[in-house]
């Protein structure tokens, strides 16, 4: 696989304290102050765009930066010192990097203020009347992969509890929709009284011989008793971008592609086919098969029949496709039957 960078772009972090937004780089929250959480998750912004700076590029893929374990102030990867208590960096801990991130929800055109109610740019980070931190209301971004094995590890965050409301209730709607599907077309909602007046049966036997299948361009491998075999390889790049995190308050935006192959066949096989089908129908309830001649070479395929009992009711004429010949048989002309008919009119069920 081939990997390619397009240039970093800048991320960004809610604050837990009061839920304002703030650049990726900045170490305290812009709205209230408070310093940004050693745990706190980077996510992409919904304005990003490629930084040009060489040197903000640099500072961004110089690697995660590192919290001191003395006083917990955030330093770049670089320094061997914290800059707030002087403490050696050798031992800190290097913020979680190397994950894959996930596009940033779009925010809407127009969101209000909800400490004054002003209405401010949907990529506002802050109210333009009162100061107060705009609340987007969306969730937070999850990493949705490592993007190297070198990447750094981070303890995993406590799954969220499984809604079992929400599950019960479209499981419930999920069988509420069976349920009505079902009553509509296989459960019977009203009877009539039908009278038998004919029956059809139609009967067929089909004549089957082996014989050469000729097959084009087919995906994969061919079937290990085919001949004049002839393959071809066909190579497709698929390329798409990762933005990944550097653990900095930046994202590297990498593109990478791997090429796939797929391999084509034509050949030809040898299979039964049918060549010839014989059939018989009739108005009786004696339904009967063709005894065709089969030569060397060929076969009888499988027998297949259909019947149709055709009833004379108030509601006019109905029909019922009986499932064996066993049931069919039973239907004789004249014959009075109590039909169950579902919401739609059909015929759903017989009985005497």
């Amino acid at each position: 696989m081939q990997s390619k960078s397009k240039g970093v772009v800048q991320l960004e972090w809610v604050c837990p304290n009061c839920e304002g937004r703030n650049p990726g780089p900045v170490k305290t929250c812009a709205s209230c102050g408070a310093p940004q959480p050693e745990n706190v998750q980077f996510q992409r912004a919904s304005d990003e765009k490629l930084i040009t700076d060489d040197k903000v590029v640099a500072a961004a893929k110089a690697g995660a930066d590192i919290h001191c374990v003395f006083c917990g102030t955030r330093n770049p990867a670089t320094a061997e010192t914290c800059s707030q208590c002087g403490g050696d960096l050798k031992e800190g801990k290097a913020r979680q990097a190397g994950q894959v991130l996930q596009a940033a929800p779009t925010l809407p055109k127009v969101i209000a203020c909800t400490n004054c109610g002003t209405e401010n740019p949907g990529t506002a980070k802050t109210c333009s009347n009162c100061g107060a931190p705009i609340k987007v209301n969306v969730p937070a971004q999850k990493p949705v992969a490592a993007a190297r094995s070198g990447a750094t590890s981070a303890a995993q965050s406590k799954a969220k509890p499984f809604n079992w409301l929400i599950a019960g209730g479209i499981g419930a709607f999920v069988l509420a929709c069976c349920a009505a599907i079902f009553f509509m077309f296989m459960a019977p909602s009203r009877s009539v009284q039908g009278t038998v007046e004919s029956v059809y049966w139609k009967t067929s036997v089909p004549v089957q011989e082996v014989r050469a299948v000729n097959y084009s361009n087919e995906r994969g491998n061919p079937p290990s008793d085919a001949y004049n075999v002839s393959c071809q390889t066909d190579s497709q790049e698929i390329c798409e971008d990762k933005t990944i995190d550097k653990g900095n308050g930046y994202a590297e935006v990498v593109t990478e592609c791997r090429t796939e192959t797929e391999q084509y066949c034509s050949y030809t096989v040898d299979e039964w086919a049918t060549i010839q089908t014989y059939d018989l129908d009739g108005s009786n309830l004696n339904p009967v098969y063709a005894s065709p001649s089969v030569f060397s070479g060929q076969r009888l395929g499988s027998t297949s029949a259909s019947y149709q009992v055709n009833f004379s009711t108030a509601d006019g004429q109905m029909a019922y496709s009986p499932g064996s010949e066993s049931e069919f048989r039973q239907f004789q002309p004249g014959s009075q039957w109590n039909l169950k008919l579902n919401v739609v009119g059909s015929i759903v069920g017989v009985e005497r």
